[in-house]
């Protein structure tokens, strides 16, 4: 028998997406990064509406990418934030990313990425979208506590909520009239 393992993988488009965009200066240029991305995700229905990329704080240089590839990856780990910091954490080499790191995502997190934050050792998270925004297209967010930001913000991770919004409930809204597929660990679509 051959060593159990499995290997995720975003998709091959990501590549010219990293390379259309130069240096991330501002909070904006990295969330509209992570926008497109979602967008992408969707329009080539490489996966679901979620985005993310993890940043240096202090150089702003893009550390990784990441976007849910849950149903083409039949791995329902394949969370847009998992994947941004499994590759961030291969990447440098260590399961401790640092408070220089920072999370963008097009959504708040779910309950399974918000406890992969602080495990992840990132320093802040600026969320895009509400829970709500993707629980009214039909997802479930799991069961994530009220005061998530205040659980956050007491182990020293700072959380900025509804930046740019609008853009992040725009790519949950296109995948949602494009008729993507909902999935929520019930067997029923």
């Amino acid at each position: 028998m051959t060593q159990p393992s499995f290997t995720l993988k975003l998709p091959e488009w990501i590549n010219k997406e990293i390379e259309k965009n130069g240096t991330f200066s501002s909070d904006e240029q990295k969330m509209q990064f992570v926008i497109n991305c979602g967008i992408q995700n969707v329009k080539l229905q490489t996966g679901g509406p979620f985005a993310a990329a993890l940043f240096n704080a202090k150089t702003h240089e893009l550390i990784a990418p990441g976007v849910n590839v849950v149903v083409a990856s039949h791995c329902s780990l394949a969370h847009a934030e998992m994947m941004a910091i499994g590759i961030a954490q291969q990447k440098l080499g260590s399961f401790e990313l640092g408070k220089d790191t920072e999370l963008f995502t097009s959504t708040a997190p779910c309950a399974m990425c918000l406890g992969a934050i602080p495990w992840s050792g990132v320093g802040r998270v600026v969320c895009a979208a509400r829970d709500e925004d993707a629980r009214a297209i039909g997802f479930d967010e799991g069961a994530k506590i009220d005061n998530w930001i205040d659980a956050l913000t007491q182990r020293g991770i700072s959380v900025t909520v509804d930046f740019m919004r609008t853009e992040g409930k725009a790519v949950l809204d296109l995948y949602a009239s494009l008729g993507g597929k909902i999935y929520n660990g019930t067997g029923e679509e």
